[in-house]
């Protein structure tokens, strides 16, 4: 895919993501508005509702105090006697106390004339013994919830004279208060929102690392086909020198040619068996063959075969073997594998002569080895890839050091498959260190990872 045409679809699929939000936002805005103003308009009915109900109690409860005069003859005007204590609980001054089940009866016919049919308790207090005489707990639709209702407490006011007071337990409050939903209408929204913004980034980082692995593919497939191009061309140019029935006349330079092809099939070998090693990789990982390994033994046997390299381009390479546990248990062939393609890059990547440090060290439980060079150095930027496949640290040319970058990649994971751990601490232009940890091998037994 083009980068441009990348490029356009993440601005759309962005446009798209931020449109979806912005409805959100919208719709729930104006759901919590309409939500508002529904609560407003319940209040509004609501305290108009306990309004009436409130003038239709004091009213009855004025009829019944006029009753109550007129039964005693009581011939003095009671003014304003009902007051209204709480949204739920009426107060009524009278002269004189009254009998508890007249009171009743006369609360009851007065309700039921003003069409008040809310359970309601009653309680009478008397200023002389100064105490509230209980009435009773009136259910208007069902008599058996009246005998079976819990009574309450009735409040005693500050007052000297008698009144009774009349209490409705049904009605708690005089102004409906709804919950507030705000904060769960909003949870689910954002919950979906998040959600779909971490699948959208997500996508985004599936297809950008795709699109990078397929770049490194592809750079990966042009620079096989050059590293094999050239030993191939090498040796079918040899071949036809050898073909000369004259060159058997000529020892030394017959010499020189199968040295040449013996060289170029080597070349092809290492190159196949780093292909090899992806394969192995990819399908499932690697079949490891356990045994005890002596890394020092393989760091020596590395070491060797480096010797006549080194030689060559007039450079060293200095064992530090200060490990006094050095016995892991692990693939003998795969463990080789790794130090030589960490030695292989130390020298790929030396300026000039290289010089190369093989280091040891150890603790109770991990064997860490140490490859060190004084090489070109790896980028602060390129630290971070260093390990993934086909990624391989720019040097100006593509083709000034030799390889497929899958050497890395192979050490990371064969290290991983032994339960260890590879790190790398590198100065650009200064050198590069790349340390493997593996656990010695009487913790290995323990925490075998093989795939």
């Amino acid at each position: 895919m083009r980068r441009r045409t990348l490029g356009t679809l993440v601005l759309l699929a962005s446009i798209c993501l931020a449109g979806v939000v912005f409805t959100q936002v919208v719709w729930l805005g104006r759901a919590q508005q309409f939500e508002h103003e529904q609560v407003a308009l319940q209040k509004q009915q609501q305290k108009q509702l306990d309004k009436q109900f409130s003038d239709r109690v004091t009213i009855a409860l004025t009829d019944v105090t006029e009753r109550i005069l007129s039964i005693t003859k009581d011939p003095s005007d009671l003014f304003d006697a009902v007051k209204q204590e709480r949204p739920n609980y009426f107060a009524v001054t009278i002269n004189d106390t009254i009998h508890p089940y007249l009171l009743e009866a006369l609360l009851k016919q007065e309700f039921k004339r003003r069409n008040i049919t809310d359970d309601f308790e009653y309680g009478i207090y008397d200023c002389f013994t100064d105490s509230i005489v209980y009435g009773n707990y009136v259910s208007l639709k069902d008599s058996a919830i009246a005998d079976t209702a819990h009574h309450s407490k009735l409040l005693k006011l500050n007052k000297d004279g008698h009144y009774f007071g009349v209490f409705f337990p049904r009605r708690t409050t005089s102004i409906w208060e709804p919950k507030e939903s705000g904060s769960i209408t909003w949870a689910y929204p954002a919950m979906v929102t998040l959600i779909m913004f971490a699948f959208f980034a997500y996508s985004m980082w599936v297809i950008l690392r795709q699109k990078r692995l397929g770049e490194m593919k592809n750079d990966f497939i042009g620079n096989m086909t050059h590293e094999l191009k050239t030993p191939i061309s090498t040796i079918a140019l040899s071949s036809e020198v050898l073909s000369d029935p004259g060159i058997v006349n000529e020892p030394e330079r017959l010499r020189n040619y199968a040295h040449i092809i013996h060289a170029e099939n080597e070349r092809l070998r290492q190159q196949v068996e780093r292909v090899l090693q992806l394969s192995t990789l990819e399908n499932g990982g690697p079949d490891l063959q356990r045994t005890e390994v002596d890394m020092h033994e393989l760091v020596e046997e590395v070491h060797r075969s480096f010797a006549v390299l080194l030689q060559e381009r007039g450079g060293i390479a200095t064992l530090e073997l200060a490990a006094t546990k050095h016995t892991v248990q692990g693939d003998r062939v795969h463990l080789t594998n790794a130090l030589f393609n960490l030695m292989d890059n130390a020298v790929k990547y030396s300026k000039g002569a290289p010089q190369i440090t093989f280091a040891s060290t150890n603790d109770r439980k991990h064997l860490r080895i140490t490859v060190r060079d004084k090489g070109i150095g790896i980028k602060r930027e390129d630290l971070k890839n260093i390990f993934e496949r086909f990624f391989r640290v720019h040097t100006g040319n593509v083709h000034d050091v030799k390889g497929f970058g899958l050497g890395l990649h192979y050490v990371a994971e064969i290290v991983r498959a032994h339960g260890g751990k590879v790190h790398v601490e590198s100065t650009w232009g200064e050198g590069s260190a790349f340390t493997i940890e593996l656990p010695l091998m009487t913790d290995t037994n323990d925490n075998r990872t093989d795939r």
